[in-house]
């Protein structure tokens, strides 16, 4: 007998069509028969050892974060409700160019060093690994070698091979480095990452120009991956960023997936039509793009990564050699507040949109929660010279919140054709942005449910199925007979995000059962202590 039934479940099934009610059985972490209107039929029922019965309830297949930085998290948090209560069993990692494989010594400590506002200083990991293919079989063994709370995919970090090639320099790659960073792209893809991600305001991932990254792009597209950017400015010169990278992936051949897809600033506001206009002009041309987006205005990242390039070049100790000099502290300052900084996407900085969201040292918790301008205010001192201060007291470690988001922009992209879901949640510092732990019960509650934005069918599609057809997962992402049982199952009356600015990390509301390969991770609304969750490698071309 196989091993459950999920009774009269309203059946969202990830491919846009129209929900159907019907018993889905679940046996060996698959989904082995799905029978439609079983009740009304008053045909046998379809039995197991265990019965749950869904009235009410939508059935879908489990959401996929396309934008994650748990990459740490899943290995030192066996809870992960932070993404298992939002219904999230596959995650997506290495994002924005920078994260812990491939590495040598020398590079796992400056990267840890340089991320430490994403991921936390990591002293409570074991870094075991150094290869792409050692930090997935870490991710499948997970805590105390049970596996981790939900599934993991990883990309190649684009700024972590350029740093363990080439270094921090601001400097173009030699041809015998270029072969050798082309070499590690090629490795971790053979070794099961999906693809190819950059931070193209970060460094040293910026300091790539684009003939370097279409020849990496070239070996993303032989293996059948994607390249994942967060490209080179989300604020003055936007749309030209983003005109780039359809024009690179397209020379390249390489499917392209556009990060945290948004258009901030006040020079954008009103803008995602010019957007979606550009990106329609080349899927209509047959380029294969797709894109992720969170469903908030405010943007999330470190303090540090608003510096001008130049400041950053030589890695995190030269970035603080530089801020304790008097001289190049002011040159920071003038780039920041006057020229608007490139690390700032060319627009001069406004403090008081600059929330500090978390620092590593607690005694510099009083500024969390406050704007760099409402923390001058509170010192008496200029806004440069509070930021100044948390750079370096904090060892580059603060985390903020952006607030310079614009809603009707937000609205817009999530209704393309092309679009996913992601939070890019930070998951580190007292108050995280609020998307770490909302974000997909935010897009069922809030832009379904209450502004009818998106029918319930079409963002379930978004979170689901789209994903995994950019992933080339061909059994996940759809609730059909023979695909994984990774499961979500929730109230469309009452879904919602809990998480707000105030309280970050309140769990969502009217999802009571998630299961992660069959298995329960979350049960009647409660954490379960299963950990069913493993690394999801590259699917074949």
């Amino acid at each position: 007998m196989e091993e459950l039934v999920i009774r009269d479940a309203d059946v969202v099934d990830g491919t846009g069509a129209d929900s159907y009610r019907a018993d889905v059985v679940i046996d060996a972490g698959r989904i082995v028969r799905i029978v439609k209107e079983a009740a009304a039929a008053g045909c046998q029922r379809p039995r197991a050892v265990r019965k749950l019965d869904a009235e009410g309830l939508v059935l879908s297949p489990g959401f996929i974060d396309m934008h994650a930085h748990s990459d740490l998290a899943l290995l030192r948090d066996p809870d992960h409700s932070a993404k298992a209560a939002q219904g999230v069993t596959l995650e997506v990692l290495g994002q924005d160019g920078l994260s812990y494989a491939p590495v040598d010594d020398r590079t796992l400590e400056e990267v840890r060093r340089a991320i430490t506002g994403w991921n936390g200083p990591g002293d409570d990991v074991d870094f075991d690994w150094r290869s792409v293919g050692e930090y997935l079989d870490r991710l499948d063994r997970g805590v105390d070698g049970r596996g981790i709370a939900v599934n993991a995919a990883y990309l190649v970090p684009q700024g972590t091979v350029r740093a363990l090639v080439v270094g921090w320099e601001d400097r173009p790659a030699t041809p015998r480095e270029l072969d050798r960073m082309r070499r590690l792209v090629a490795e971790g893809l053979e070794q099961g990452a999906v693809g190819l991600s950059s931070g193209l305001t970060y460094t040293p991932g910026m300091y790539a120009g684009n003939a370097e990254l279409e020849e990496l792009c070239r070996v993303v597209a032989r293996y059948g991956g994607y390249y994942c950017p967060h490209h080179r400015s989300y604020g003055a010169g936007a749309l030209e960023a983003y005109a780039e990278m359809v024009e690179l992936a397209g020379k390249a051949g390489c499917g392209l997936h556009l990060a945290h897809a948004t258009m901030n600033f006040g020079v954008n506001e009103g803008r995602a039509p010019e957007l979606l206009a550009l990106l329609d002009e080349a899927l209509d041309a047959g380029a294969d793009i797709t894109l992720d987006t969170y469903p908030y205005t405010p943007g999330c990242t470190t303090l540090a990564a608003l510096l001008p390039s130049w400041a950053s070049e030589g890695g995190p100790s030269e970035v603080l050699r530089r801020l304790a000099d008097d001289e190049s502290a002011e040159r920071i300052r003038h780039d920041l507040e006057v020229r608007g900084a490139d690390g700032c996407h060319g627009v001069p900085v406004d403090w008081e949109t600059i929330e500090i969201s978390g620092v590593t040292d607690p005694a510099l918790g009083d500024f969390v929660g406050r704007t760099i301008g409402a923390s001058a205010a509170r010192l008496g001192e200029a806004p440069w010279a509070t930021a100044r201060r948390l750079l370096v007291e904090d060892g580059l470690g603060p985390t903020i919140l952006q607030h310079v988001g614009h809603e009707e922009n937000v609205r817009a992209i999530m209704r393309h054709r092309v679009h996913t879901g992601g939070s890019d949640g930070v998951l580190t510092g007292a108050r995280p942005h609020p998307r770490a732990y909302g974000t997909f019960p935010r897009y069922l509650g809030h832009y379904v449910r209450e502004s009818g934005l998106l029918t319930l069918e079409e963002c379930v599609a978004h979170l689901t199925g789209r994903p995994a057809a950019r992933l080339r997962l061909p059994d996940r992402g759809v609730i059909r007979e023979g695909h994984r049982a990774d499961l979500v199952l929730f109230d469309p009356a009452t879904v919602a995000a809990g998480s707000t600015y105030e309280s970050p990390r309140t769990l969502p509301t009217g999802i009571p059962h998630v299961l992660v390969d069959g298995r329960f991770v979350i049960e009647d609304g409660r954490r379960t202590d299963v950990l069913a969750g493993r690394a999801v490698r590259r699917g074949p071309t």
